[in-house]
């Protein structure tokens, strides 16, 4: 399952998944972009199952209905991505953002994650108490450590919020290993900077220009984070797309122009030769 799977990083994960043979459920808000995905994934990896539904992860009933959807056509689900999540409408201060636009990005990138983790749980859970011998249940979530947080560009309201994903992660671990689940794991996953439209929304021409030297395509990053998706084993842990010596490196030789005008020129303007939508 990969919520938010119909642009960006998570439809390039659920491509990644079809390609390593497995069966996808992805989720999205919006019909036309929902529809969209489903036709490209299967245009892109024919014969693949894929089967989407729309739900907003901010809603209770519309998680239930997305767990729901996704054991009717899977049956059992070894993986739960829960990769949905906002920005916000700008990147302005706290004080001057809208009181609507602060809690639709607490409540998608946190309630929403943390309604999928207790969906996912139950259905893991009830698999284990079904005496399930089969392969260990994973559930990852997308969260940022104290580093990225600060780091991050966006607004409060969207670091915030992420940052507690990665504590609800945590949470969660030591929930499970207290209820004797030790078959279920729980893992991070910190993808870096993913030219996607939610990186660019409000984006300045000195953030665009740093985007030459530390973002990449959510295709380039689908590659990577699935293989290790697919690998992960144990209670959980956290998937890192770079490492901080390497994003430290990477920096460092921007200065002799490594990665010069990438995505874009000097003004910020998108070069034509480039993608990441």
């Amino acid at each position: 399952m990969v919520s938010g799977g119909t642009a960006g990083l998570g439809r390039a994960m659920a491509r990644e998944f079809l390609l390593s043979g497995d069966r996808v459920v992805i989720c999205g808000r919006d019909r036309v972009r929902l529809d969209s995905a489903i036709r490209m994934l299967r245009a892109l990896v024919p014969g693949a199952e894929v089967h989407g539904v729309i739900a907003d992860v901010s809603k209770p009933e519309d998680v239930a209905a997305f767990a729901s959807f996704a054991i009717s056509k899977l049956g059992v689900i070894d993986r739960w991505i829960n990769n949905a999540g906002t920005a916000g409408e700008s990147r302005r201060p706290l004080w001057e953002l809208d009181g609507a636009d602060i809690d639709q990005t607490c409540r998608t990138n946190l309630s929403g994650t943390m309604m999928l983790c207790a969906e996912a749980l139950r259905v893991m859970r009830n698999r284990d108490a079904e005496g399930s011998r089969g392969e260990a249940a994973h559930i990852f979530n997308m969260g940022f450590s104290l580093s990225g947080m600060s780091a991050s560009p966006t607004s409060s309201p969207h670091r915030v919020s992420k940052r507690a994903v990665a504590l609800t992660t945590i949470m969660l671990r030591k929930e499970l290993k207290r209820a004797g689940a030790g078959s279920i794991g729980v893992h991070e996953i910190s993808p870096g900077l993913v030219l996607t439209g939610l990186l660019l929304k409000d984006a300045g021409t000195r953030e665009r220009r740093l985007f030459n030297v530390l973002a990449e395509t959510p295709e380039h990053v689908a590659s990577e984070l699935v293989h290790r998706i697919r690998a992960a084993r144990g209670a959980g842990g956290t998937i890192r797309f770079s490492s901080l010596p390497s994003i430290l490196f990477r920096l460092f030789a921007s200065l002799f122009g490594f990665r010069k005008d990438r995505f874009f020129d000097r003004e910020g303007r998108r070069r034509k030769a480039t993608s990441g939508k």
